[in-house]
């Protein structure tokens, strides 16, 4: 983790390029620089073995399927070791009947967390790190949620969001409140006196989903 370790703490923002770092994870070591040339849902949870995130983690397993459709990969992260993610991996198997299929990362140091800006600097520990990142195909962040530790995250959001994200990076359009895929999105708004005048909606029009 020599690269993550080399990142000052603190928050990363949209925007951003992600730091790199090596770890072993519950599919063997893996580079977080690996998921180059694809999108990456990277999500962070505070401990193996929690109710809020079992829940998440069983839904994110069950919609697998779903982010690999629209080219995107899941890689979650603990402070816990690699063999408490397997015994919990094992143990959700058991008790829910569905296989975890995507890696986790293991953090014990939190210098992972640190370097991400998921727990401040000063953070004894791992309570805060509920976030995600939505990083595209050249690494850059494009979008962050952050939950506490006792609200559990939506997959349905996450799955919008990402469809969102990718829509107005191929389209020149913006997505309104609510938006789901198949919707109608508004047009940038017009910059010239001309348009503004004759359009009374300039500012917030809705057109066809391209």
């Amino acid at each position: 983790m020599s690269d993550a370790l080399q990142v000052k703490s603190g928050s990363l923002r949209i925007g951003d390029r992600t730091p790199d770092f090596e770890a072993r994870t519950t599919h063997g070591p893996v580079k977080l620089s690996d998921y180059r040339g694809r999108w990456l849902i990277f999500f962070s949870h505070p401990a193996d073995f929690t109710p809020v995130c079992t829940t998440e983690f069983v839904a994110l397993a069950r919609h697998q399927d779903k982010f690999e459709a629209m080219g995107c990969a899941l890689l979650g992260l603990s402070v816990d070791s690699l063999y408490a993610h397997l015994a919990w991996v094992r143990a959700i198997e058991d008790r829910f009947e569905v296989k975890i299929p995507f890696p986790i990362v293991e953090d014990p140091s939190m210098a992972i967390g640190h370097a991400f800006g998921m727990i401040d600097e000063n953070a004894s520990d791992s309570a805060a790190m509920r976030t995600s990142y939505f990083i595209d195909p050249e690494g850059v962040i494009r979008a962050t949620t952050c939950y506490p530790h006792n609200v559990g995250r939506s997959v349905d959001e996450m799955l919008r969001m990402l469809a969102a994200l990718q829509l107005t990076d191929a389209q020149d359009v913006l997505t309104p409140e609510g938006w789901q895929p198949g919707d109608d999105v508004l047009a940038i708004p017009a910059l010239s006196d001309q348009d503004i005048s004759r359009e009374e909606d300039w500012f917030c029009h809705l057109v066809k989903n391209p």
